[in-house]
């Protein structure tokens, strides 16, 4: 059976929220969850949201920050727009109810700084502006009539012409077939305009900050329909994740760093001096890199950073959730310097979009850290991705709500006459473990040729393995996570191995220097098939 929607939004962070709120007046809309609404990345971002607020900074300076942290691979266009929408993106979410954190005279909003930035512009909910903007949303979803959120519910792929006819002559998207994992069954989603906010792909990496439900779904079902992608080979490292046995993916935010914190070896010793002018404040593609050197030379699990010197009450103040976990793990970090490690955060590539967030493939969208905007370059600005969420999210939705009504089309329905169930979930569990120990490996913060090469290796078998498994038995949550991130796995791999220099986050060992002109790794999809 069909269901039928004029816009099918897959993933609930910001972007995804935001797009539903903006068109749902005037549209019917379906939100489809992979877990609960509020399980997104967008929920774990402590830092906040970069926006003008201020007479002593500017949009230019703002501009100038984004395109100095990208590495030369920013659109400068784009830059421009998404720094001139932030000051009413910011007055939209207050305006949605977000209580931003202000200063003692409950005025004015408080702005903190982070890596990157020359000005305090970061607006934020103290260290957990993700969670608060996404709990004042999601009650908005839930209270809106015109919203059918499907919880608990996977896309397993797009449905385009090209699918259903391969000689079609336009490639025009129809709606998603999705999985409802409590009763197995895989539901057809016919919708005018189809929106992928599906987040990043951060569990590819063995260590990483990103909730459990960032397997890249979205970059993966764009790819399979014939979009192409952008810069996949910049994965932003996160300088500073907990490093404890029982905390899972646990970010120390930027913030810690913006208000006077300071990195140190185990005896104490300060080391982004001797690596960068900037010191901890430096961007994050260059504290992370500091980071692995120092532990790969000297042999440590990792390394500390130190808030120490700073009063209680600022500290609870300011880092009110920081510091009841990591009291709740046994360390007071009033007392005690942080351990730190690295983590893969952010994926600056993704879909190819235009300024509205269209894709190659007419009636698709892309929004948020699936889509390839042009902003963040070879390396993403602290506290731009929320923002970017917003600003995105309203423009695609503006020209949705422009576009001509179509007619639904007529959709097959999912055909599973030909498979059978699964017999062992034993290759799933370790191709999973495998892929993500090999890309932490060999397609880390530091990479080679060879290391490249191995892991390129490495995909093509895995991926063999299991599009046998895809074909042959019923699917299930696990197996669709685990095609999707082999899938961008590749494409991290094959643009991190066509790029000859080093840019941003992308560092090879074979080609240490950076050329002079800066072109975007594009990959287009050939003789694709959709399964």
């Amino acid at each position: 059976m069909t269901q039928q929607f004029d816009v099918l939004i897959i993933g609930s962070g910001l972007a995804g929220l935001t797009m539903a709120l903006q068109v749902a007046d005037h549209k019917s809309v379906c939100l489809v969850s992979k877990r609960e609404v509020s399980d997104s990345a967008s929920s774990w971002a402590q830092g906040g949201i970069a926006a003008v607020l201020n007479s002593e900074d500017s949009i230019e300076e703002h501009i100038q920050d984004t395109l100095i942290a990208g590495a030369g691979l920013c659109d400068t266009e784009i830059t421009r727009l998404v720094a001139t929408k932030a000051r009413e993106s910011v007055e939209w979410l207050i305006s949605q109810g977000v209580e931003f954190t202000r200063e003692a005279d409950n005025k004015a909003l408080h702005l903190t700084r982070e890596g990157g930035h020359s000005q305090r512009r970061i607006v934020h909910v103290a260290d957990a502006t993700g969670r608060a903007v996404q709990k004042t949303l999601a009650q908005k979803i839930r209270e809106h009539a015109n919203i059918t959120i499907l919880e608990n519910h996977i896309a397993v792929d797009l449905i385009t012409t090209r699918k259903i006819d391969k000689h079609s002559p336009e490639n025009k998207c129809l709606g998603a077939y999705v999985l409802d994992n409590h009763s197995g069954k895989v539901i057809t989603i016919a919708a005018q305009q189809t929106v992928l906010a599906t987040g990043g792909a951060g569990k590819v990496y063995l260590y990483t900050t990103n909730p459990d439900v960032s397997t890249g779904d979205g970059i993966a079902m764009a790819w399979r329909a014939g979009c192409r992608v952008a810069n996949m080979e910049f994965i932003q490292f996160h300088p500073t994740c907990l490093f404890h046995p029982h905390a899972k993916s646990f970010l120390i935010s930027e913030a810690v760093r913006g208000e006077g914190g300071l990195l140190k070896l185990p005896d104490g010793t300060r080391f982004m001096p001797e690596h960068d002018p900037r010191e901890e404040l430096a961007p994050r593609d260059v504290v992370a890199r500091a980071i692995d050197f120092e532990m790969k030379k000297r042999g440590l699990d990792c390394v500390y950073l130190d808030i120490t010197h700073k009063p209680l009450k600022f500290i609870k103040q300011h880092f009110p959730n920081i510091y009841a976990r990591c009291l709740e793990l046994g360390i007071d970090i009033s007392k005690q310097a942080i351990p730190v490690v690295p983590a893969a955060h952010y994926s600056c590539g993704g879909v190819m979009v235009d300024a509205q967030g269209k894709t190659d493939i007419a009636n698709l969208y892309a929004i948020g850290e699936t889509a390839c905007t042009g902003l963040h370059g070879a390396n993403r600005l602290a506290s731009n991705s929320l923002l970017e969420c917003l600003v995105f999210g309203r423009a695609a939705a503006n020209t949705i709500l422009s576009a001509p009504t179509q007619a639904f089309s007529k959709l097959p329905n999912w055909d599973e006459s030909r498979v059978t169930d699964a017999d062992e979930e034993v290759l799933i569990t370790h191709t999973w473990d495998e892929l993500r120990r090999f890309m932490w490996n060999y397609v880390g913060i530091v990479r080679t040729d060879k290391r490249l090469s191995r892991a390129l290796h490495r995909i093509h078998m895995l991926r063999d393995e299991v599009q046998e498994f895809y074909k042959n038995f019923k699917i299930s949550n696990d197996l669709i996570e685990l095609r999707n991130l082999l899938q961008v796995a590749e494409l991290i791999v094959e643009s991190a191995i066509s790029r000859k220099e080093s840019r941003g986050l992308h560092y090879s060992k074979d080609h240490p220097n950076m050329d002079a002109e800066a072109i975007p790794t594009v990959l287009e999809p050939k003789n694709y098939q959709e399964h």
